[in-house]
């Protein structure tokens, strides 16, 4: 479909039926310790892209897009783990152009404010997005104790990708559920990835 924007991913944007509905939301939630950072750097190669960063530094994101061996984009880095991450947050977010990506690479430091606070930033997002015809990926770490509101970035993606990782015997598998898709009509299976140098999809064993 001419209308989806591409997830730099072409077989996965083929499961999606060409990629995602413009103006979306989506949530990557996956493990610290995984490598869910490749679906941002090869997002990072399909449209300029905005990467506000709050826990790496600018120039450590840089230096891990640097070493990628396959294609990324040269994004628009900025760091804003500081003081007050929402507040120099919404300030980039009004300023992006017609049509671009926009990462948050963790969203976690973004959930912690009070829930009027997130809330707020959450619906200009969205329609700051809706306006420009962009997408933004909020990148969120699972676990135990996840931020305050993150049931409310939850519930305001568009689209929510889960990066499930299991250890069986001596190989690590990964699959990724698309549990919720408005706009569109999500996998009723898992999609099993191959996550080294860059992201790919096991076509012949998609079976959950």
């Amino acid at each position: 479909m001419a209308s989806r924007l591409s997830t730099g991913v072409s077989v996965l944007d083929r499961q999606l039926d060409g990629g995602i509905p413009p103006g979306s939301i989506v949530l990557l939630a996956a493990d610290p310790a995984s490598q869910s950072e490749l679906f941002l750097y090869e997002l990072t190669a399909v449209r300029a892209t905005l990467y506000l960063t709050t826990i790496r530094s600018d120039q450590a994101v840089r230096d891990a897009l640097d070493r990628m061996p396959g294609h990324v984009g040269d994004p628009t880095i900025r760091d804003v783990g500081g003081n007050a991450p929402l507040d120099t947050a919404n300030r980039f977010v009004r300023d992006l152009p017609e049509g671009a990506n926009l990462v948050i690479d963790v969203v976690d430091a973004l959930e912690e404010p009070e829930p009027a606070r997130y809330r707020q930033f959450l619906n200009e997002l969205q329609t700051h997005m809706v306006n420009t015809g962009g997408l933004a990926v909020l990148h969120g770490m699972k676990r135990d104790e996840e931020p305050a509101n993150r049931g409310y970035t939850e519930h305001m993606a568009d689209v929510v990708f889960d990066l499930r990782i299991d250890v069986e015997g001596s190989e690590i598998e990964n699959r990724l559920a698309i549990p919720k898709f408005r706009g569109g009509t999500p996998p009723t299976e898992t999609i099993k990835l191959q996550l080294s140098e860059r992201v790919a999809v096991d076509t012949s064993r998609d079976i959950a």
